[in-house]
């Protein structure tokens, strides 16, 4: 299955390859969000969802295809392949980090630990404060990265090696590797937004 409006799309390419590997996206996310749409229990949201996941599969494949995330893609699976640490990541240096570069935009990632397993997500900052930040899915941290509604999530630093763990779902079960994860449709969204150049700022599209 292609995108639902590929005519929109053939001035944006270079090459036959970039319209290759972006009919192989889009086919990896509907087969992934089709998979994940299944257990959804509303009928109304999922009429909403079914309605608008064209164009978000469209906007990710796209970004996909033109981004500079420096890792190797995986087309077939829509996700990315980088070498995995052998111990998940430390929270170094994150009050300082977030009292300084805390800003709208921002992309960070997150350590999540649930039932002895270790993952490493990503989010978006959409809002600050004097003393604390939100991020969009996550919801609010103080500038220690501890979560201020309870959760087991843990902001971390962004750094190559924090990022590079979120964007290719690398996870950690009783403290060893295990096989990554898949990435949600939005998460490929942020990640092929980071600014590679400068982790302290947004990217500027």
């Amino acid at each position: 299955m292609t995108a639902s409006n590929p005519d929109q799309q053939v001035d944006i390419w270079q090459s036959d390859a970039q319209r290759v590997l972006y009919a192989q996206l889009c086919n990896a996310f509907y087969a992934r969000e089709i998979t994940r749409l299944v257990s959804e229990p509303s009928e109304q949201r999922l009429r909403a969802i079914l309605k608008s996941l064209p164009y978000y599969i469209e906007r990710a494949a796209t970004r996909v295809v033109n981004g500079q995330v420096p890792f190797v893609l995986d087309p077939q699976n829509g996700s990315w392949l980088d070498k995995q640490k052998a111990k998940p990541p430390s929270q170094d240096d994150v009050a300082d980090f977030y009292s300084r570069y805390k800003k709208s935009g921002l992309i960070v990632p997150l350590l999540l630990n649930n039932a002895n397993q270790t993952r490493v997500a990503i989010d978006s900052i959409d809002q600050v404060s004097d003393n604390k930040l939100h991020c969009n899915e996550h919801g609010w941290f103080d500038y220690q990265g501890k979560s201020l509604e309870g959760h087991t999530a843990l902001l971390l630093k962004p750094t190559k090696a924090t990022m590079t763990a979120a964007c290719c779902g690398h996870q950690w079960r009783f403290n060893k590797r295990c096989a990554p994860r898949i990435l949600s449709l939005r998460e490929m969204l942020l990640a092929s937004s980071i600014n590679w150049r400068n982790l302290k700022r947004p990217h500027v599209q």
